[in-house]
């Protein structure tokens, strides 16, 4: 597959990496694995192949042999030679032919999903990505036109127009107490869920900066560093909230507020740069539920969609 055009922000994306924090590698991967998950579906590929993540710009590849392909998460405009074809949908493409996807002003990642996979070297058992550490992916770096990337042998054969997309949850990201919640006075909690926040245009796949009312915490913002996760909540001294994404760091001093529940992770990472964003306080155990949840639904929808293969 050859590269036309690679957008502001294309990379090569699998699920990430498991079991590398304790060398300061964090689990990276596309940032919507529910997206990806669900275009690999539809491209008649196993759970974890790797695809294009595409961001802050249009991208346009040519097919170099016949392939089927899918388009998931925020895509805004999907084009085959020309004509316009669905997204979250089966299409099948021949050899020489061009795809150009432009991502939705209203979502961050788009992706695109291709029969096979995107065949780069592992590394440390992913395909993924990691642009800070210049590793993974093709080349440790972001995708250029010209770029020649091998693709895998095309696996079973979804039907084409098959046709399934993620759940268009709506409303307020469901979030859960941190573990430094004692060194917020209630009013910090309150603060968060009160109003909006918009996404700083300083985000990045390591981190989203909102920007908004302070959140202030009893004493300094700094610690001792310990262990962070996706989702994680930081309150640095400026008291502008800072949520670590798929390629942030293992490790942090900040006071960490709450987490943002599993089954929101993706919802939120969807949320574009200058979009608005409120906030709602659950209880641990609801989050759990919501997660089992989830992965149920998403289970049952691949199913359903890998039962369409002849």
């Amino acid at each position: 597959m050859r590269i036309i055009r690679a957008g502001g922000l294309g990379t090569v994306q699998d699920l990430g990496w498991s079991g590398y924090r304790s060398i300061g590698l964090p689990p990276g991967g596309a940032a919507d694995r529910t997206a990806l998950r669900i275009g690999n579906a539809l491209a008649g590929n196993p759970d974890g192949l790797a695809g294009f993540e595409i961001a802050l710009g249009e991208m346009e590849v040519e097919f170099e042999s016949d392939r089927v392909f899918a388009a998931t998460g925020a895509v805004g405009t999907l084009h085959l030679d020309g004509s316009a074809v669905p997204s979250w949908t089966t299409v099948a493409a021949r050899s020489g032919q061009r795809c150009r996807l432009a991502p939705d002003r209203h979502g961050r990642f788009a992706y695109l999903a291709i029969g096979g996979g995107v065949d780069v070297p592992r590394t440390l058992g992913s395909r993924a990505t990691y642009l800070p550490g210049g590793l993974g992916g093709y080349r440790g770096r972001r995708l250029a036109p010209g770029d020649h990337l091998p693709l895998g042998p095309a696996g079973d054969t979804v039907r084409p127009g098959t046709t399934r997309q993620a759940s268009t949850a709506v409303g307020a990201i469901r979030v859960t107490a941190g573990p430094q919640e004692r060194f917020f006075a209630e009013q910090a909690f309150e603060t968060i869920a009160a109003a909006p926040y918009r996404l700083s245009p300083m985000s990045d796949r390591m981190g989203s900066r909102l920007a908004g009312t302070p959140v202030r915490a009893k004493r300094s913002a700094s610690l001792p560093s310990e262990g962070t996760a996706v989702g994680a909540i930081q309150v640095p001294d400026d008291g502008q909230p800072i949520v670590i994404l798929a390629d942030g760091p293992t490790v942090g001093g900040y006071l960490k507020i709450g987490v943002v529940i599993t089954a929101d992770l993706d919802r939120f990472a969807q949320i574009p740069l200058g979009g608005e964003v409120s906030f709602v306080w659950v209880a641990l155990a609801e989050a759990q539920r919501a997660s089992r949840q989830a992965s149920g639904n998403l289970a049952r929808l691949l199913s359903e969609i890998r039962t369409t293969a002849p």
